[in-house]
């Protein structure tokens, strides 16, 4: 039974890290449209497929742009920072979950300038030098590195693993079924 509440754990963290860093990214871009004075006409969370925030009116595109991976590391990295003030068992998972969206964000600004995909390209092409991009990748990649490390132990793995926290493994299961079950609800591509 611990090997599956291991798996469990592992697979809905990671599952529900990559659901949840799409939804606070695509979140950046519909507080960012919204707060000058953008219309979104739709919003596709679908968990089979790459969101994205379609506008229908788009007054500050660069803002707009810049907002979902500026947003989808800074909300995480707050969230956690609340989350680990408060002393709770399950920050780690809130610790993982900043530490993936800072690299996932990170990745696809960094890495995407050099191909002009997704927001990258839209950055770019709305005046962004590329140099831009990259230090962003190189500020929030290497610092999502940093917040998992050591974090193995929590997971039950390497030398120092400690018991692994059933409640744990399935409030992450909750989330994970909770956010898949959003990105139903939210849009389809």
């Amino acid at each position: 039974m611990r090997r599956f509440e291991h798996c469990l754990l592992i697979v809905s963290a990671v599952v529900g890290a990559w659901l949840g860093m799409q939804q606070v990214h695509e979140l950046g871009h519909v507080l960012a449209a919204k707060a000058t004075g953008g219309t979104v006409a739709r919003v596709v969370l679908h968990p089979l497929s790459l969101s994205r925030t379609d506008l229908a009116d788009n007054p500050q595109p660069l803002w707009v742009a810049w907002a979902g991976p500026v947003f989808g590391v800074g909300a995480p990295l707050g969230l956690w920072l609340c989350v680990r003030g408060l002393r709770l068992r399950w920050a780690f998972l809130g610790r993982f979950f900043a530490g993936f969206c800072l690299v996932a964000n990170g990745l696809y600004l960094g890495v995407g300038s050099w191909e002009g995909i997704g927001d990258a390209g839209d950055i770019l092409r709305l005046g962004s030098p590329c140099w831009l991009l990259w230090l962003f990748g190189l500020l929030t990649v290497p610092a999502g590195f940093c917040l998992w490390h050591r974090q193995g132990e929590h997971f039950g793995w390497g030398p120092s693993a400690r018991r692994l926290d059933r409640a744990a493994a399935y409030g992450s299961l909750v989330v994970c079924l909770l956010l898949a079950a959003l990105g139903f609800w939210c849009g389809g591509g």
